[in-house]
């Protein structure tokens, strides 16, 4: 029979556990947001589909060669802008060429810090995408999923990761 001490301390023991993060090991678990509807113009959200107040707007596209390496060919040349977004948030959102079918032909992720600040507040840049077949374009999308912060997984972190992942980013193939 066990004393009765040995009875008391036990759930002490539990709360500490719990408290430590060791019962982590049962509940961390990993999900993936869905991907949000691709357009010119698109309200950013957080991996909870939620609105971070942030707007993200292809302002216009062209073909042409890059400047650095005119050799190349033509390439997707396009402006983008961020209105609502400040110094302290640093939303990205995927960006791709798409043909006619809204089929991607290339993306890459555009961060509101590498654009510049306008008079209005407004953050704009530009960048450049290099796709197979340029004469295939059809315009540039945005996807509205926030690709800037991405928490640790369960695989990486038992104790830290998991919750909501932003969707595996846009590929060449993928329908929008």
């Amino acid at each position: 029979m066990l004393p009765a001490r040995v009875f008391a301390v036990a759930p002490l023991a539990l709360v500490i556990l719990a408290l430590s993060g060791c019962s982590s090991l049962w509940g961390c678990t990993d999900t993936t947001a869905e991907r949000g509807e691709a357009g010119v113009r698109v309200q950013v959200v957080d991996t909870d589909g939620r609105s971070l107040g942030v707007t993200a707007a292809v302002v216009d596209w062209s073909l042409e060669p890059h400047p650095q390496v005119p050799s190349e060919g033509d390439r997707v040349h396009f402006h983008f802008r961020f209105d609502g977004a400040d110094e302290y948030s640093d939303p990205a959102v995927d960006a791709c060429a798409v043909d006619k079918e809204r089929v991607a032909l290339g993306c890459r992720t555009v961060y509101s810090s590498g654009a510049w600040s306008e008079p209005d507040g407004a953050l704009t840049g530009d960048e450049w995408l290099a796709v197979e077949h340029p004469e295939q374009v059809a315009g540039v999308l945005l996807i509205p999923n926030d690709r800037s912060y991405d928490p640790r997984t369960c695989e990486t972190d038992i104790k830290d990761g998991g919750g909501t992942h932003p969707p595996e980013p846009a590929g060449m193939g993928d329908q929008l």
